[in-house]
């Protein structure tokens, strides 16, 4: 492959001598900032070790540094089976901030660990559009209202519920989520900027019956005692639903409401007067009288998604579920004090629910894909209290870890990477309780960012129908991706009956507005000096080199090809 062996050049690159070498980097007399410090490495040997120390240095000039893999690769699609249908480009993400990863998924991206792709909508078997939640006016459905109940009788009784359970999880399978890319990846030398917390994780897997350390007072925790719900966003009202009773169990709710013979006296009173006076000089009645039909009493208002999640439990309750947020990415203690059970719980769930052999869920794809990120942590003061970046959002019943969810809190939203559970818990629907916590959660945090209000749910694949079920939570929209804007699903739905590839903007003069439009201002990083693209293609003989330049910029937009460094050899 071309890209796998681009990553797979060796280099007579420089190093930093130091690690503060970079700190400030001196303009030279073409434009470009050079680094200064930097000595010759030996031409012997990779230069695997030298790329992740100088990566480490040039974060220290810029959050975010990726590595663009020229061309278009094909693989087998881990939604359709095709062996070589699933097409995408890709980079590697050596470093990101929150907002340029936002533009980027708001551009068609999504990351998979540090490996950052985005789908060839109009040539892949499967085209993959972003979707996305809009939290605040989220109405939760009758199944969803089952599986939040089945919880509750869980957690107050003990109660299992018997029959199929309705799990729907966020990702079926890790193929689905990076398809070919498991492949790929593999075969990238690049080295993974966790590795020690992935030795340290092989080393304690050994040390059976280890204690977990215990987890910092500063660790987001959310149970069902409601006094501690973090709030609700703006409250949803939920649909409710009247169903007629079987004979002796109870009043049927499709019909009005009994009166009292009071009542129904008045009633009759005021039609009588009414016909007697038809020019209406009965305000005063009217204004006193009751009304047809009383206004509900508040206590019988429709349950909102936080009341239906954080309904008090009795004191002799048979469980207690927590929901812990800890951060991932850098590795907080509370995380890596709790790693090795939740990778375990990962590999059960690899083997049981999608049938992988003992061998295939390793430590290290654990660490890779679900621990590695190319996210800065970053706390603003005006940003969510656990800041914004990587984090695991770790399900604990009765003390023990039972499913976790791979989140990003991004600006505008929290975007769902993926989801594992243990499998003796299948019963409790965890997929669609987990996307209703997380969309719970987003509420929470847009109290105090009133800009964070969208819950990503990743790709909607209108043509896979174990996909389709993300457009359940609603409302919901659909990325246009030739546009980029956003449109309502219920919008989109006859199209995609007709075609799997669509464009959603209905209008046909509307372009991408975030578009490539001075290509010569993207940021390059080359032979230690950044540089802006119009002085790096004076200094190239290659051909091709602007070819691949160009399609980076198109497909990452003008606002992140001037942010992001692009590195290139």
């Amino acid at each position: 492959m071309a890209r796998a062996a681009s990553a797979r050049r060796r280099c007579g690159e420089s190093r930093p001598a130091g690690a503060g070498a970079a700190s400030r980097a001196p303009r030279g007399r073409c434009g470009a900032r050079c680094i200064v410090g930097w000595r010759r490495r030996s031409s012997a040997g990779p230069c695997r070790v030298w790329r992740v120390e100088a990566m480490a240095s040039w974060v220290a000039l810029s959050s975010s540094v990726v590595e663009y893999f020229e061309g278009e690769d094909f693989y087998r699609c881990g939604y359709c089976k095709n062996e070589s249908g699933s097409r995408s480009n890709g980079m590697w993400a050596h470093s990101m901030t929150v907002q340029d990863y936002q533009d980027l998924i708001d551009r068609g991206w999504r990351r998979s660990g540090k490996y950052v792709y985005k789908p060839v909508m109009n040539q892949t078997c499967c085209p993959q559009y972003t979707i996305r939640c809009r939290s605040l006016q989220f109405q939760p459905s009758k199944s969803h209202k089952k599986v939040l109940k089945k919880m509750l009788k869980f957690l107050a009784k003990g109660e299992i519920s018997k029959g199929n359970c309705e799990d729907e999880p966020m990702e079926p399978t890790m193929e689905d989520v990076v398809a070919g890319d498991v492949a790929l990846i593999n075969k990238l030398d690049i080295q993974c900027d966790l590795r020690t917390l992935q030795e340290s994780l092989e080393s304690e897997e050994k040390k059976k019956g280890r204690s977990a350390k215990k987890a910092e007072s500063n660790e987001l925790i959310q149970s069902q005692h409601p006094e501690e719900k973090l709030g609700s966003g703006e409250p949803s009202h939920s649909v409710e639903v009247h169903t007629v009773p079987k004979p002796g169990k109870g009043a049927d709710l499709s019909k009005p409401p009994c009166r009292k013979a009071k009542e129904i006296r008045k009633e009759r009173k005021r039609l009588k007067l009414m016909q007697q006076n038809p020019a209406g000089e009965l305000e005063g009645f009217q204004a006193h009288r009751e009304p047809l039909f009383p206004p509900k009493a508040k206590s019988n208002q429709p349950k909102s998604l936080e009341d239906l999640i954080f309904e008090s439990l009795p004191e002799n309750a048979s469980h207690k579920l927590e929901v812990r947020v800890v951060r991932s990415s850098p590795p907080s203690s509370q995380f890596k004090a709790t790693m090795l059970e939740s990778y375990q719980v990962y590999k059960r769930y690899q083997m049981v629910i999608h049938k992988h052999p003992p061998d295939k869920p390793t430590v290290s794809q654990f660490t890779r894909f679900l621990c590695s990120s190319p996210l800065e942590a970053e706390n603003p003061p005006n940003g969510p209290d656990c800041g914004y970046g990587s984090f695991h959002q770790q399900y604990w019943l009765d003390g023990k870890i039972i499913a976790v969810g791979v989140i990003d809190i991004l600006p505008h939203c929290v975007s769902s990477v993926y989801f594992y559970y243990d499998p003796d818990y299948s019963f409790l629907s965890l997929g669609v309780y987990s996307a209703l916590r997380e969309i719970t959660f987003t509420r929470q945090l847009h109290e105090k960012t009133p800009q964070l209000s969208y819950y990503y749910m990743g790709f909607y694949i209108h043509s896979c129908p174990k996909m389709k079920y993300k457009g359940h939570y609603r409302p919901s929209d659909l990325l246009c991706p030739e546009t980029y804007v956003w449109v309502p699903i219920e919008q989109c739905l006859s199209s995609l009956e007709n075609s799997k590839y669509c464009r959603f903007n209905q209008d046909p003069e509307a372009v991408d507005e975030g578009r490539s439009k001075e290509p010569d201002r993207l940021q390059v990083f080359h032979k230690k000096a950044i540089m802006p693209y119009g002085v790096y293609k004076k200094q190239q003989k290659d051909p091709s080199e602007e070819a691949i330049v160009l399609q980076y910029a198109s497909l990452v937009g003008q606002a992140c090809s001037e942010r992001m460094l692009l590195f290139r050899n």
